[in-house]
C-alpha cells in the first residue's frame, strides 16, 4: 500500500502568508478549504490538505497570478531546516544536491530532477500529487521558489536561461516576466528551470563546511525520524480514508486487519505497541472528509453523514460540533461567504 505524500507546515505557512497579504483572513481560508484551525497545530499535513488551501487561496483571492506571488514570496522559514543547509552549501549545484536529498523535509509531495547540458541545467520538478489533482498555482509556486531560492543563496539577481510548464498559462504574461525575468513557455514536455552551468558551479558567499557539516547532521537525523513516523499509522490512514464512502457503514478494525493480511489480534497488538487507537485513527479521518464535504461540495448534510458512516443525522451533528464547535449548517454558511 504507497503512503500519501505529506507536507511540512512551513510551506502551508507559505500559503497562509501569501493569502494574507492580499487581505484573506487565515480563518476565511480554512473555511473555505474545509480545514478545522486545530489542523495548524500538526507537524505535517497530507498533500491533498494543502492542495484543498491552494484551491481556496485562488477561489479567495481571485488572482490569477496567486502561485507565481506565493512562490515568490518564500523565505528561508518555507524551507525548514533544509533551508539552513542550504545557506551554507559550497555551490548552488551542491545546494540543488541538497534539495533532492532532505526535499521530504519540505514536502514529498513532488521530487527534483537535474539534466545535465554542456553549457547549462535543467531543474526539473515532477509532482506527486494524492487524490486530488494538484493546482497549477502549487507548480508555479514552486518553479518561483526555485528562481527565488538561487537569488538568494547566491546574493545575486540571477536570470535563469529559460523556464517552462507542462502545463497552460494561467495568469498574465506579465507576471511571469516578473517574477523569471527570461523567456517562459507553457505545455512543454515538463516543468523546470534551465540554469547555466557558470552560475551553477560559482562558490557560494556563505559556503562554510563546517557549518554544513552540522546542518547536514541535523537535516539527517530529521529525516530519519520522519521516515519511522511512515509505518502502520500512516497506512492505516490511507485505508480508512479509502472506506469512507459506504453510505451508513464505518470502516472496523476487523475489515482493517483483513485488508493488511493481519488477523486481528495481530493488528490490535501492533498499534498498541505503537500507541495508536482504531477509533482515533478513524474519527480524525472522519473529521478531514467532513468538513472538506461540508464546504466543498452541494450534497446535503444527511447525504455526507451517511456516507461517513453515520446513521443518523443528529450523531454526524453531534460529532460535527464536537470537532468544530458549530454544526454543519454554520460550517457551510462560513464557508461559502465572501
Amino acid at each position: 500500500m504507497t503512503l500519501e505524500a505529506t507536507v511540512s507546515m512551513g510551506w502551508v505557512g507559505t500559503v497562509l502568508a501569501a493569502a494574507e497579504r492580499q487581505g484573506v483572513a487565515r480563518a476565511a481560508l480554512l473555511a473555505q478549504a474545509g480545514i478545522a484551525p486545530a489542523e495548524l497545530a500538526a507537524e505535517r499535513w497530507p498533500i491533498d490538505h494543502i492542495t484543498r488551501l491552494w484551491r481556496a487561496a485562488v477561489h479567495c483571492t481571485q488572482d490569477a497570478g496567486f502561485g507565481l506571488k506565493a512562490g515568490a514570496g518564500v523565505g528561508p522559514a518555507s524551507f525548514n531546516v533544509v533551508g539552513f543547509l542550504l545557506q551554507s552549501a559550497p555551490t548552488l549545484r551542491g545546494a540543488f544536491a541538497l534539495v533532492q536529498t532532505y526535499q521530504r523535509l519540505i514536502s514529498d509531495g513532488g521530487r527534483f530532477q537535474t539534466i545535465a547540458g554542456a553549457d547549462a541545467c535543467w531543474v526539473v520538478y515532477h509532482p506527486r500529487q494524492g487524490q486530488l489533482a494538484f493546482s497549477p498555482h502549487q507548480i508555479e509556486a514552486v518553479l518561483a521558489a526555485v528562481v527565488v531560492f538561487a537569488r538568494w543563496v547566491t546574493g545575486s539577481a540571477l536570470r535563469p536561461q529559460r523556464v517552462q510548464f507542462s502545463q497552460a498559462r494561467i495568469g498574465p504574461q506579465a507576471g511571469y516576466r516578473e517574477v523569471f525575468q527570461c523567456p517562459v513557455e507553457f505545455e512543454q514536455a515538463f516543468s523546470g528551470v534551465l540554469l547555466a552551468n557558470a552560475l551553477l558551479d560559482a562558490p557560494l558567499p556563505q559556503a562554510n563546511a563546517q557549518l554544513a557539516a552540522a546542518h547536514h547532521q541535523h537535516a539527517a537525523a530529521r529525516l530519519a525520524a520522519l521516515s519511522r513516523q511512515d509505518g502502520l499509522a500512516q497506512t492505516l490512514r490511507v485505508w480508512i480514508a479509502s472506506q469512507l464512502h459506504a453510505p451508513g457503514q464505518a470502516p472496523t478494525r476487523a475489515q482493517a486487519a483483513r485488508a493488511l493480511g493481519l488477523t486481528e489480534r495481530t493488528l490490535a497488538r501492533r498499534m498498541q505497541a505503537e500507541g495508536l487507537s482504531f477509533s482515533g485513527l478513524l474519527d480524525t479521518l472522519r473529521r478531514d472528509a467532513a468538513l472538506q464535504a461540508v464546504a466543498q461540495t452541494t450534497r446535503t448534510l444527511s447525504e455526507i453523514g451517511q456516507a461517513l458512516g453515520y446513521a443518523e443525522p443528529s450523531v454526524f451533528n453531534r460529532a460535527f460540533r464536537r470537532w468544530t464547535g458549530g454544526t454543519p449548517g454554520q460550517w457551510r454558511r462560513r464557508a461559502s461567504s465572501p
